[in-house]
């Protein structure tokens, strides 16, 4: 997340990363506090509770997809990336690193944390050409400081970790709050930034702003609600670097490229360079979908947010999935709707939330794509089958989250499946199988959780769904 001097970010992204790392909560209000017969119980779940964690496990090979869209529908989502904030400020000018890139990391990373960074720099050098040379010490362009998340929220209190220009410390920001030099929009060329990212969250939450921030560092500043493929989206359902997005970076350092060109300038040179570095995408017809109006996105924020009752809340959300109708979409942005719709009734409306739940599938059903969106839906109608002792059902619904959790490298997401995958196969009986099953999300549990509290509270938060 960029920010800009004076202004506070736009705080949905940051909400929604960490609604995505909880994103069982609420589940237990689903079920009575009636108990399960302790005969019936398996041993193993109660032992689990108490028991000492395995290591993390980390994915260790990314398998992005190439963009499935047509280049004229990208260079559209190009400018907009390049070219304006995400609060809507347009840039004058096109800017990105003009030189070498070499980055220092400062502060105190885990050893997680720098394998992490070590995996997305390869992946920046590989697939979209832009080679980032790690230094220990002497100048650098981007300095990427791990620090806590209480220093994060007294810089910036919405933010999760964000991005400034012409700083490399929170003292020097701190201290350049106000200045023009920390203004995005008055930026005109890239010399040198700060990227800063938590230490104290789960490994997952860190990798994930590592993916963002940099990539934001040195490219796109934009985040863009119609990307179904991309980080650079405040719904983040993708987690870390897409094909599109690889794409877009590969754009931004092209040779035809240069900083200061106009939005024009670069408008002229997009085609010609898009055909050579996608011919994929000149055969693909433009479904190019709608801009995202304020009105939405305000409903999104005010219901993803903090600082608003519960009611207030669903107000929110039952006015988006209304603008989503009244603007007569049908793509992920209306199922986007239903589903945080869905989220915000669950624990008092379960049956409303389900049928919620279901019409987001339905229009999901209608796009290509659209496998991960799917995957984030289908945990909390599995809970609800689950809630109801109806162990078919649920394993029905959450077998085919777990490869797209995999692929998409989200292990908070694989650790979920995982465990309601268990309680699906206790209700039916397969007590060893449910056994296996549990014992392997601890290891993605720990990477998309983080410490141990969190793991055993949320194997405690699904296992509390049995009827």
């Amino acid at each position: 997340m960029p920010i800009s001097s004076g202004l506070a970010p736009t705080p949905v992204s940051n909400l929604a990363r960490l609604a995505r790392v909880t994103s069982l909560l609420g589940m237990t209000a689903l079920v009575a506090a009636c108990g399960f017969p302790e005969a019936l119980k398996p041993a193993s779940r109660a032992a689990l509770a108490s028991s000492s964690l395995p290591p993390a496990k980390a994915f260790s090979e990314a398998r992005p997809q190439p963009p499935q869209r047509s280049n004229r529908d990208m260079a559209r989502d190009f400018l907009d990336l390049h070219f304006k904030l995400e609060g809507g400020t347009d840039l004058p000018v096109f800017t990105r690193f003009e030189g070498p890139i070499r980055l220092r990391v400062a502060g105190t990373p885990s050893s997680s944390f720098l394998r992490d960074l070590n995996l997305v720099l390869s992946r920046l050098d590989q697939e979209a050409g832009i080679p980032i040379q790690r230094v220990s010490s002497g100048p650098a362009e981007i300095t990427l400081q791990a620090v806590t998340r209480r220093a994060i929220h007294r810089a910036l209190p919405k933010a999760a970790c964000f991005v400034v220009p012409n700083v490399t410390s929170l003292s020097e920001l701190r201290r350049k709050r106000r200045s023009p030099e920390t203004d995005w929009s008055k930026l005109r060329s890239r010399e040198r930034l700060a990227v800063f990212v938590p230490t104290d969250v789960s490994p997952q939450e860190a990798r994930d702003c590592l993916h963002e921030e940099l990539a934001q560092a040195i490219g796109p500043l934009n985040d863009l609600y119609r990307l179904s493929d991309s980080v650079f989206n405040d719904d983040n359902v993708h987690t870390v670097l897409t094909g599109f997005d690889m794409l877009m970076l590969r754009a931004t350092y092209a040779p035809e490229l240069r900083t200061g060109m106009s939005r024009a300038e670069v408008a002229a040179a997009l085609p010609a360079l898009l055909a050579r570095l996608n011919p994929a995408g000149e055969s693909l017809a433009s479904e190019a979908l709608p801009a995202t109006p304020r009105s939405w996105i305000d409903a999104i924020e005010t219901a993803l947010g903090p600082g608003s009752s519960l009611s207030s809340r669903k107000r929110a959300a039952n006015r988006a999935v209304l603008l989503a109708r009244d603007l007569g979409w049908h793509d992920h942005r209306r199922a986007y709707s239903h589903y945080v719709l869905g989220r915000m009734i669950q624990s008092s409306e379960p049956d409303l939330a389900q049928r919620h739940f279901q019409t987001g599938l339905d229009f999901l059903s209608q796009r290509h794509n659209s496998a991960l969106h799917e995957a984030l839906i289908r945990p909390r109608m599995a809970a609800y089958d689950i809630a109801r002792g109806n162990g078919e059902a649920a394993l029905q619904r959450i077998n085919p989250v777990l490869a797209v959790a995999a692929q998409h490298e989200n292990a908070s997401l694989l650790a979920e499946a995982l465990l309601i995958k268990a309680e699906a196969l206790d209700l039916l009986g397969q007590f060893a199988t449910a056994n296996r099953v549990r014992l392997d999300s601890l290891g993605w549990a720990r990477y998309g959780f983080g410490p141990d509290w969190a793991v055993h509270s949320k194997v405690r938060e699904v296992a509390d769904l049995r009827p």
